[in-house]
């Protein structure tokens, strides 16, 4: 699999078009769709891959594992996906409607450093 190929694999999982994707990445909008021909920059990749939670190798097919995501963002990650998790808001519980809507906007929030820079 190719480096784009793998790009729009991975970027159709974690629910990016490859436009979005870019954009979201600082990128020109259609300039991972260059990916077919050309190969990227060290650093456009990077960002990339740190919008889609995989390694640079991953992308370039060097390996198979997806593994590539901060401590932060595995735990967040692992209480999403917990189905016990219990939100509430004025002391009421959320209805599981709302709970999914939140897990969904948190999903797609940008990871941030503990000075609350995007990262």
């Amino acid at each position: 699999m190719t480096l784009y190929e793998r790009t729009i694999s991975i970027s159709k999982k974690r629910g990016y078009s490859l436009k979005n994707l870019a954009i979201k990445a600082g990128l020109a909008e259609n300039s991972i769709y260059d990916w077919k021909k050309s190969t990227p920059k060290a650093d456009n990749l990077q960002k990339v891959a740190d919008i889609l939670h995989v390694s640079t190798d991953y992308l370039l097919g060097r390996t198979d594992s997806t593994e590539n995501v901060s401590s932060n963002t595995l735990a967040m990650d692992e209480a999403l996906e917990d189905d016990e998790l219990i939100l509430s808001f004025q002391g009421k519980e959320v209805t599981p409607e709302y709970r999914d809507a939140i897990l969904a906007i948190l999903r797609t929030m940008p990871d941030r450093d503990e000075n609350g820079k995007e990262i």
